[in-house]
Parts: structure tokens; C-alpha cells; sequence
């Protein structure tokens, strides 16, 4: 467990940037009680007179509040956030990143960070865990962080989509293979269980596994110890599995899809995710943690606006947690200064729309226009569904493919813009 050190002052005047640490799982530690080890982090304010050991953040108050900005440290410099409370959301899911780096898992709903804490404790538990949950909804970062906080964490961590291996091979990547046990076996193979000895094997998308194999999964997990193809002496193992599954695998045993006493052999711990749409709060905190993650080697780190952060709210993401990595990526990519506005923002469903229609000549453009481009073409989509629908939000809605909040929020914003397709829109 990582220790922040926050001064008397930051403990003042930003105790809840410090409580939602320690809700993250970060130990708070006092300088006058303990004494700071090596990788531990100090939290100060702008202006301290104090000495900056090499990990600081320095986090600005005052009139810095109404411009707020970070800047990554540099050649052992502190790390320097800049935010009011008006910009705590984001605020704090900087500070949380740079503690703790960008790969860790983040959150600031309380239903996630409560999952975060279940799974922590989970870790500590050498328990077979079942994570179930839409896919993109973070099961494999839920997955590695109870990885990281178990006693198999310098061990192997291995990650196996079942969906993704060809059926034919797969029980021989996963138990191993002697040489010559069939054609092409020139050589003898460990397999992923063996491969993770000690450490944690992820089984993904289990839901996906032949039935033929799920027997003899649950023997491995009965056991615990594999038969290569071609062997005839079980090879002991010690792995802790992980499954994941993005269908409800109790409904996949009353279908005969899978097998009942394999889905309580891995259901020992089971836990969920839920789709992004249903935790908006985690929302602010996951962009300012990926900002940070693909910002790359820029001087300054671009703060996203509140416009910007409102589209995201709005959205309903399909696509869950990867397609806000995407729209991320993409708002860096068009953001050349030190902030992400509204214009940077591109959804992939009104961009892939935008194709049905001609867009206007770009290529002597400057880049900065070129998310106007998308939204004009994105209100003639709408425009033209909805007079093919005789207004019909509803009908626009579902030909669209996108829900009638996303279709509101976009006949709003052409409100704002002077753009008339809102005046053709019934309820």
C-alpha cells in the first residue's frame, strides 16, 4: 500500500482531496509519526516553505483557482496542480494519478470505489473470483488490482480471452502439450496455468468456453493440477483464476450453455461492474487519469472545460470505459493548447454517421475547424432522419442508433448554434 505524507496545511484546506485518497486505498501517513520510506509522496500546497523531496505534488489554491492547469514534473521537479472548487472533480483525478500513476484503478462514484474496496479485501482472501459486468466496464483492471494486492503479486499475472483462442487449440495453450502429442507438436508446451505458477491466471470471457473443456477446467480447479495432451501424469499447479464474463452465467447454465458445477466452482467471490452510464460520477476522474496516461511528454497537461465535461456527462456510452478512452485520445489529438473545450470532443456513433453524408472540402482547413466540420455533418444526419421520420424523435432516435437523451442533448446544442433541424422535431 502506497503512503501519502500531506502537510498540516493540506490537511486544512484540501481534506477532501485527502479523504477521497484514503477512499482510493492510500494509507495517510503523519511525518510526526512515522517516518517517510522510500516511494512515499508528499502533498503540499502552493507557497509551503518546505524542502520538496523528489516525489511532491504541488497542489495551487488561491487566485490560481480560476485558471486551472498541471504541469507533470519534470528532471525530479514536483508535480504542479492548479484547481478551485469548481474544478475539484478533475482536480482531484490529477492528484490521484500522479500518486499512483495513471494504470491504477480510478473511481469517485461511491458505488465504485465501494467495489474497489470489496476487491481489496477480496485479494487478501486466495479465492477464485468471478467477475461479471458489460464489456468494457474495467473487469481485467479489477482483476490485475486484486492481482497487485495479493500475496501472489511478484508472481506471473496471465490474461487468456477464451473467445479469442482457436477452439481446437485451446486446451493445449491452457493445460500444455507433449511433444509429439499431436500434428505439428514438434515441441513440448507448458501451457498458461502452468506458465502462471504462483501467480494469478484471468480466464476472460469464460462464458465462451466449449462445454467439452469446461470439464476439464473444473477438474483443474477441483485438483489443482493439470494433464498436458499426451501425458498421462498430472503436473501439480498453484494458481489463483480469475474469470470474467460479460453474460449472466446463471442464465447460461438454465440454457445448457454452461456447466452449473463449474459456475459455482468459480463463483466462490463473485463480483460486478456496471456499465459507465450507470456510474457518471467515475466519469471526471477516469478522463483526467487517461489524459495523464496518453498525454505523452507535453510540458503542460490539458485540463478538460466544464462545456467539454458536460458533453461527456450526457453521453450514454455503448461502448462503456474503451469508448471514453477513445473520445480521450481523440480530444488530445485536436487540443493543441492547455485545454480540452466541447469542439474536441468526438463521439465514434456521430462520426461514423457523418460518413453517410458528404462532407465539406477540409484538406485547406486549419485543425482547429475540423470539429465543427464533424457537427455540421452530424446536425445534416439528424436533419435528414428526422424528416424522414416526419419529426419523429422517437422513430430519429432508434434509426440513428443512439438514445433520445443523446438525440435531446444534440437538437439542444443545434438550438445554441442558430441551426434550425430542432424546429422540425416533434416529441
Amino acid at each position: 500500500m502506497r503512503t501519502i505524507f500531506p502537510s498540516a496545511m493540506m490537511m486544512e484546506q484540501r481534506y477532501a482531496l485527502v479523504s477521497s485518497l484514503r477512499a482510493q486505498g492510500f494509507e495517510i501517513g503523519s511525518a510526526t509519526t512515522a517516518a517517510p520510506k522510500l516511494g512515499d509522496l508528499f502533498l503540499v500546497t502552493e507557497g509551503e516553505p518546505v524542502t520538496m523531496p523528489a516525489r511532491t505534488v504541488v497542489v495551487g489554491t488561491g487566485a490560481f483557482a480560476s485558471n486551472p492547469a498541471i504541469v507533470p514534473g519534470r528532471d525530479g521537479a514536483p508535480h504542479r496542480v492548479v484547481f478551485g472548487p469548481a474544478d475539484a472533480a478533475v482536480g482531484n483525478a490529477f492528484v490521484r494519478a500522479l500518486v499512483g500513476g495513471p494504470d491504477l484503478p480510478t473511481a469517485a462514484d461511491p458505488e465504485t470505489l465501494a467495489l474497489f474496496a470489496l476487491a481489496e479485501r477480496v485479494a487478501q482472501a486466495d479465492i477464485t473470483v468471478l467477475i461479471n459486468g458489460p464489456t468494457g466496464t474495467g473487469k481485467e483492471v479489477l482483476a490485475r488490482s486484486i492481482h497487485a494486492n495479493s500475496t501472489r503479486s511478484a508472481k506471473p499475472f496471465i490474461a487468456i480471452n477464451c473467445a479469442a483462442l482457436p477452439e481446437t487449440m485451446l486446451e493445449a495453450l491452457l493445460f500444455g502439450h507433449q511433444k509429439g502429442a499431436f500434428t505439428g507438436a514438434s515441441s513440448g508446451g507448458e501451457g498458461f496455468f502452468r506458465a502462471a505458477d504462483g501467480g494469478t491466471i484471468l480466464l476472460d470471457e469464460i462464458a465462451e468456453m466449449p462445454l467439452a473443456l469446461q470439464s476439464k477446467l473444473l477438474r483443474v480447479l477441483q485438483e489443482r493440477e493439470v494433464v498436458p495432451i499426451g501425458a498421462s501424469v498430472p503436473q501439480p499447479i498453484d494458481v489463483r483464476v480469475i474469470a470474467c464474463a460479460n453474460r449472466d452465467l446463471q442464465a447460461e447454465v438454465a440454457a445448457g450453455r454452461f456447466r452449473a458445477d463449474l459456475y459455482y466452482r468459480l463463483a466462490v467471490f463473485p463480483l460486478s461492474t456496471k456499465s459507465l452510464a450507470e456510474r457518471a460520477d467515475d466519469i471526471p476522474a477516469l478522463v483526467a487519469t487517461m489524459i495523464l496516461r496518453h498525454a505523452g511528454n507535453r510540458a503542460v497537461v490539458p485540463w478538460p472545460t466544464r462545456d467539454a465535461l458536460d458533453a461527456l456527462m450526457r453521453h450514454d456510452w455503448p461502448g462503456n470505459v474503451r469508448e471514453l478512452e477513445n473520445v480521450v485520445q481523440r480530444a488530445l489529438l485536436f487540443a493543441g493548447g492547455d485545454m480540452i473545450d466541447r469542439s474536441h470532443v468526438l463521439f465514434d456513433r456521430p462520426v461514423a454517421l457523418s460518413f453517410q453524408h458528404s462532407l465539406p472540402a477540409i484538406s485547406a482547413m486549419p485543425a482547429e475547424t475540423l470539429g465543427n466540420v464533424v457537427q455540421m455533418s452530424e446536425f445534416q444526419a439528424i436533419r435528414d432522419t428526422l424528416a424522414a421520420c416526419n419529426g419523429s424523435r422517437i422513430e430519429t432516435a432508434r434509426r440513428l442508433g443512439i438514445s433520445e437523451r443523446t438525440l435531446r442533448y444534440r437538437l439542444a446544442k443545434a438550438r445554441e448554434q442558430g441551426d434550425d433541424l430542432a424546429r422540425v422535431a416533434s416529441a
